[in-house]
């Protein structure tokens, strides 16, 4: 359990502290996912803004008399299968991700919306009510969840 929520003492019981861990580990796997995803759509695109130039420089500006000429040279080198198999896959990767990324990010949110609509059972009492405001805060400042508002 994160030390921060560890410390939170008496403003709120032993549930609500794992409600709070749940919500960011579900945080933590979302900038995950988010993180991987960029990093993957980006080494795609210049991967393929890099295998385009190559092939402008290596097969149409010498071959460009003939559409058959260059075929057949991009067909010989096996390097063009592989540098084509890449970038394909890579953007593959990068869909799969970003369906991750979508699962991710409607678990944080579903947790996070279920926080905010039970936060009168999970503070029942007079002064932890009064004292929610200091957890809000605290995840807000530490792992950047906004526990006052649904809207994202």
């Amino acid at each position: 359990m994160e030390n921060s929520i560890i410390l939170l003492d008496e403003r709120t019981d032993q549930a609500t502290k794992q409600i709070l861990q749940r919500v960011v580990e579900k945080k933590k796997k979302f900038d995950q996912y988010k993180f991987k995803h960029l990093l993957f759509l980006w080494l795609a695109v210049f991967i393929a803004f890099f295998y385009i130039y190559y092939l402008y420089r290596s097969i149409f500006l010498p071959y460009s008399y003939s559409f058959t000429t260059m075929f057949s040279i991009y067909v010989q080198t096996s390097l063009n299968v592989y540098l084509l198999i890449l970038t394909v896959g890579l953007f593959g990767i990068t869909n799969v991700l970003k369906k991750k990324v979508d699962k991710a990010e409607k678990e944080f949110h579903a947790i996070r919306c279920e926080i905010i609509d039970k936060s009168k059972d999970l503070w029942k009492k007079e002064e932890a009510w009064n004292n929610r405001h200091l957890v809000f805060e605290m995840m807000k400042k530490n792992y950047d969840i906004n526990l006052y508002h649904e809207n994202k």
